[in-house]
């Protein structure tokens, strides 16, 4: 997942100018109903674009790995594409994938299984095992981060070193509301500081967590499930750019909200007229803006606005 790095240019009320996007998307993977074949998907989840814009999805429903290249009208499927299943070469509903792009192996949720599995050239290694897994990170230093639903809390790995518990670096204080707990927490993300934004989606908020703390706190949302500009119904995906902006798949709002860290209201930047049921973004390095629209079973590019 890329984290896109923006110039900060100053208008005359000396504020940041902020990017936006066309508000007609560009379906640049399935969009061909709901379905298995090589140009559909099926309740897609997460995604990662690598530095060629290639996209790799976590085709949930179909228990896959799809890799859709730049420009392409049909995937191809990198991992499993058999049967769902719990051998170590198949996949039960998996929900996120990151791409190590030094070995070029691919690092999957593969939540069903309750498992974090490498692939590496059709080879398996299962990473961490017994984990309600649901969205990955990495970052610079070499860490692997893994949220986990049913424990609320996400925890963090050095990458190459499994052979251990990981260490805790947000939540894991049992499921509740304050400022130590998360509840259900799904999506990540990881900043150049370390720091980890976290998309509690029963709490209807975003947390971060500064490198260290022992408590996080709420940066988009945290004011009930509701529309209002103040809130966030179920918040699934969730990025963050250079200038600190949030930006958040609010689920069951049919929008992706846009939020800084000290403002309590967040803005559309994407409307409900646009996406349903938005679960994945990622930008590439050029800015564009990419939601997983996992009701029409397609991943939607946004192009900004130069």
């Amino acid at each position: 997942m890329w984290a896109i790095f923006l110039k900060k240019v100053e208008t005359t009320k000396n504020e940041p100018k902020l990017n936006k996007w066309k508000q007609n998307g560009i379906t640049v993977a399935g969009g061909n109903e709901q379905g298995q074949e090589l140009n559909q998907l099926n309740h897609p989840a997460g995604i990662f674009i690598d530095k060629n814009k290639n996209i790799f999805i976590a085709d949930y429903a179909n228990h896959r790995i799809v890799e859709w290249k730049y420009n392409a009208t049909e995937g191809k499927i990198i991992a499993d594409g058999n049967k769902e299943g719990n051998q170590i070469d198949q996949l039960y509903g998996p929900t996120d994938v990151i791409v190590d792009e030094q070995n070029h192996s691919i690092i999957i949720a593969d939540r069903g299984n309750r498992r974090v599995i490498q692939w590496l050239n059709q080879n398996q290694q299962i990473l961490i095992q017994d984990i309600y897994c649901y969205a990955l990170a990495t970052d610079k230093h070499g860490f692997l981060y893994v949220s986990d639903w049913w424990k609320n809390e996400v925890r963090r790995w050095k990458m190459g070193e499994y052979d251990n518990e990981g260490i805790v670096v947000a939540g894991g204080n049992d499921r509740g509301n304050k400022s130590n707990q998360l509840r259900c927490p799904t999506y990540i993300f990881v900043d150049e500081d370390q720091s980890i934004y976290v998309s509690d989606q029963e709490n209807h908020r975003v947390m971060k967590w500064r490198k260290g703390a022992e408590n996080g706190t709420i940066v988009a949302g945290g004011n009930g499930q509701g529309n209002r500009l103040n809130q966030l119904s179920s918040p699934q995906g969730v990025i963050v750019d250079d200038l600190g902006q949030i930006y958040v798949a609010d689920w069951k709002n049919n929008r992706v909200m846009r939020w800084f860290e000290e403002k309590k209201e967040g803005e559309i930047v994407i409307g409900e007229n646009q996406v349903i049921l938005p679960y994945g973004l990622s930008f590439d390095d050029e800015g564009n803006l990419y939601v997983t629209d996992s009701m029409t079973h397609a991943i939607q590019k946004f192009e900004i606005n130069l």
